[in-house]
């Protein structure tokens, strides 16, 4: 059984280690040219009950141990003035939360508990066939070919697999401008003490300014914004992202003027909540190529569950892996719908005209409800 993973980010290379771990191989063709062609963005963090359990099933658990960063719970929501509405102070050195790790960080562990001949770099699907019997051709840039028994689409928002299953339309639910502030220690310890060892939002009317402390000591900072039709070239000037924030604390401005280089704009996209498509014989996708949702938390721990699920059920019918997909897509579909839904109410709150009182009361615990009376 031949099986391709067309793309190398988190959930494929998940699926890539379990399935490896227990003598099945597969190829993980991914186009960039190497581990470092790229930042891999910032750090996320891993739930328990989705990216956690997976890296256990995957055997990674001790090391995602020894570089996750549990102070990277810390999160604080401020207004446009500079105050505190929400401070979270995870507890000292506790692992029982979602601790924070660095997205190069997992993926650099992930890699490396794979062959070295696991991962074909530099190749970039351009086409995918179906053979006359069973299977695909895979056509990638530069005229080189591949078969395969299995094809698996990991390969993200824009996947190239995904149509052979469904033509489900991407919609525009934000706008996020990304800049990073290197050595913010050294360089700016004012800013690195307002982010903290973790999570920073400022939370105005329609707009959110955000920083993230990262391991390696730099400060990823990014703007939300509603979509909207203007041309990318609008955000590419730290004036602009400015004149945005007219009126806010100069403290908190100040983390977009010291960012290094120019802002980086990009569109934030999801599929329609509640996408499936109709079972087909030896194929399927996982992660954002089977449920692209809003960036609230969700997306990379559910792209690593399906890669555990999938391995799973894989593992379990080495000789039927139709059955082991059409058992693994009717789960994934059930698990991902409310998920899916809770990320498209929480991205539609965080940037609507209430957004500061709706947040707080969201991370706000409730009070515990007195026992009924005997």
């Amino acid at each position: 059984m031949r099986i391709a993973i067309v793309g190398g980010g988190l959930g494929g290379l998940t699926l890539a280690r379990i399935l490896h771990r227990n003598g099945i191989d597969a190829v993980v063709y991914e186009r960039e040219a190497s581990r470092s062609a790229r930042s891999q963005g910032g750090s996320l963090d891993l739930h328990p009950e989705s990216g956690q359990k997976a890296l256990a099933e995957a055997g990674l658990a001790g090391r995602f141990r020894a570089e996750a960063r549990p102070e990277g719970e810390e999160h604080r929501i401020l207004d446009p003035a500079g105050r505190t509405l929400v401070h979270h102070r995870p507890r000292p050195g506790s692992f029982s939360g979602r601790p924070e790790i660095d997205r190069s960080a997992l993926r650099d562990l992930l890699l490396d508990s794979l062959p070295r001949d696991a991962v074909a770099w530099q190749h970039r699907l351009v086409a995918a066939t179906p053979r006359p019997h069973a299977g695909f051709k895979l056509t990638f840039d530069g005229s080189r070919s591949a078969d395969c028994d299995v094809l698996i689409g990991a390969d993200g928002a824009r996947s190239v697999v995904r149509p052979l299953l469904t033509d489900a339309a991407l919609s525009s639910v934000a706008t996020l401008v990304e800049l990073t502030i290197s050595d913010a220690d050294r360089r700016h310890p004012d800013l690195a003490e307002l982010v903290g060892p973790g999570n920073l939002w400022c939370v105005g009317v329609n707009q959110i300014l955000a920083a993230q402390r990262l391991g390696d000591g730099s400060i990823r900072v990014g703007i939300s914004l509603p979509p909207d039709d203007r041309h990318p070239g609008a955000y590419r000037s730290k004036r602009a992202l400015l004149d945005m924030f007219d009126g806010w604390a100069p403290n908190l401005t100040a983390l977009i003027e010291a960012a290094d280089g120019p802002p980086i704009p990009r569109r934030i996209e999801a599929m329609p909540t509640g996408s499936r498509w109709a079972h087909q014989p030896g194929i399927t996708l996982i992660g954002d190529a089977a449920h692209l949702m809003p960036p609230v938390g969700e997306g990379a721990n559910q792209a690593m569950l399906d890669a555990a699920e999938l391995a799973a059920e894989l593992v379990s019918n080495p000789t039927d892996p139709d059955s082991a997909i059409r058992r693994y897509e009717e789960a994934m579909f059930s698990r991902t719908h409310p998920i899916a839904e809770m990320s498209a109410r929480v991205q539609a709150m965080m940037l609507s005209p209430t957004a500061a009182d709706d947040i707080v009361r969201f991370f706000t615990p409730r009070p515990t409800e007195p026992a009924p009376a005997d």
